[in-house]
């Protein structure tokens, strides 16, 4: 007789593959888009970098001082765990370096926001940008395009402004800089705010904030027979919606809100401000061009998830090659601002689909630098904390191969559930059978064992599903008995 004791078997030790590099029928090889040139009198990349590198300069300057005195054993580099530089640390920075302290502080902030350097906790260390940044243009045209992205940091916002009102200007600048990129040259500072005001009013009425009038409702009720006034025109004001001149007071409202965001992007060095009108600067177009470029790109393409919510974008790149997934995360990335997107990502990964977990962390990922606060704020979500790790270590220069090192034996396991709970709903059963090979444990026992232990709240559907699909009875049978075993709470 044969034995139906469940066999040792051995699996191989292999790092899972992405789920969005799994191929796919729906995939199909399309003709390649010609590379898109940039307007005319664009500078060349090298140019290019050379202005970057130029205003980022010093920066730079402040991020190699800390590389050479803030390593290990040196005193804290941060205060506040914000990354806000210690005022000892900034006294010593200036009298290194020939600075005032406060000049120190600002290009410490700048070169944290470009990405050179990486503050952890209450330490600093200098970021891979650091080290590319004599010898590779692209990667200083990446640390400036990070700090381009992030220029609603770079100046600290008016004080006496409501936060929604400021949300709103964030929200309304993309189109105000394509105005100015589609203008190329000088445009008075009264058209960008007739064109922010605008832009405010659509996002208002996006959210259907009708605008109350107590006098109007008080008229209407009066004359139950008169023609009820549109809702839209309602939110716009009765100036603007009959084409009128706009309302004077929205107008003030925005103006020392525009003053704030023009002084912003041109402290970034995206464009020259002054005497009434702004203008570009050749490197402020070219990272304009490049955003309009990617969301055109998105909007041509199969997927077009570029107005969708970011759970919604997400699902569309699920069946997407990683290289077409990542092109769909720059797109979706550039058609708003860097601030919001990771929190929408972030919302996304907290959901129960865990094939959006994984993907919305790979957005991340496209966004760099920027999103390493709101990661690291999440790394006790014990949902998120794997991902986060992961994100974390490679953001960190850790070679992606070996980045699951970071992760303790029970986080790793966590998360090859988890990754088995995104294949089970939205793979076949080869490919969950697969996904078998690349536990850590040696033996399928062992990883029952520590599986069960691991607490995820869908090991018993992961367990059921993989016993069903895997050819072999006795291995089956033996992730069956696991299943109910969690499922009963037995042991």
């Amino acid at each position: 007789m044969t034995s139906r004791i469940p066999r040792d078997s051995r699996l191989r030790l292999v790092r899972p593959r992405p789920l969005a590099a799994a191929p796919s029928a729906v995939n199909q090889r399309r003709p390649r888009r010609p590379a898109p040139r940039p307007p005319e009198g664009t500078p060349a990349p090298a140019e290019l970098a050379r202005m970057a590198r130029s205003g980022l300069a010093p920066a730079a300057r402040v991020a190699r001082w800390a590389d050479a005195a803030l390593g290990p054993g040196s005193e804290a580099a941060t205060a506040d765990g914000k990354a806000t530089l210690a005022d000892a640390t900034a006294e010593r920075a200036a009298r290194d370096l020939g600075l005032t302290a406060d000049r120190v502080r600002a290009d410490w902030d700048t070169a944290r926001l470009a990405g050179l350097i990486e503050v952890h906790g209450d330490s600093a260390r200098p970021g891979w940008r650091l080290r590319a940044w004599d010898r590779d243009d692209s990667a200083v045209l990446r640390g400036w395009v990070a700090l381009f992205d992030a220029w609603s940091l770079a100046t600290p916002e008016p004080g006496d402004q409501e936060a929604a009102t400021v949300a709103e200007v964030v929200s309304a600048m993309p189109q105000v800089l394509s105005f100015l990129q589609l203008s190329a040259g000088p445009v008075p500072v009264d058209q960008l705010l007739d064109l922010l005001r605008q832009r405010v009013t659509e996002l208002r009425t996006e959210r259907c904030e009708v605008v109350y009038d107590a006098d109007a409702a008080d008229a209407g009720a009066a004359a139950p027979d008169a023609p009820a006034r549109p809702a839209l025109a309602a939110a716009a004001g009765p100036a603007e919606s009959e084409g009128e001149p706009a309302d004077p007071a929205r107008a003030a409202e925005l103006a020392p809100l525009l003053d704030w965001a023009l002084h912003a992007l041109a402290s970034v060095g995206a464009l020259t401000y002054g005497d009434g009108q702004a203008t570009l600067t050749p490197l402020g177009s070219w990272a304009v061009w490049v955003k309009l470029e990617q969301i055109c790109v998105a909007a041509q393409s199969p997927a077009g998830n570029i107005e969708q919510p970011a759970e919604d974008m997400l699902r569309g790149c699920a069946q997407l090659r990683p290289n077409a997934a990542r092109a769909e995360y720059r797109a979706w990335l550039a058609a708003r601002p860097v601030g919001s997107a990771v929190t929408e990502l972030l919302a996304a990964a907290r959901g129960e689909d865990a094939l959006l977990r994984g993907l919305a962390f790979e957005a991340l990922r496209v966004v760099g630098a920027p999103a390493e606060p709101d990661v690291r704020a999440v790394v006790e979500e014990p949902a998120l904390r794997p991902y986060a790790l992961l994100w974390l270590a490679e953001h960190d220069g850790v070679d992606p191969e070996d980045a699951h090192e970071v992760l303790t034996r029970e986080e790793a396991t966590w998360l090859w559930v988890d990754t088995a709970a995104a294949v089970a709903d939205h793979g076949e059963a080869p490919m969950l059978v697969r996904h078998l090979e690349s536990a850590l444990q040696p033996t399928v026992p062992a990883l029952l064992k520590e599986v069960r232990a691991a607490g995820h709240p869908r090991t018993v559907q992961v367990l059921v599903a993989l016993a069903a699909a895997h050819p072999d009875p006795a291995l089956a049978k033996a992730v069956r008995r696991a299943a109910f075993q969690v499922h009963t709470g037995g042991h």
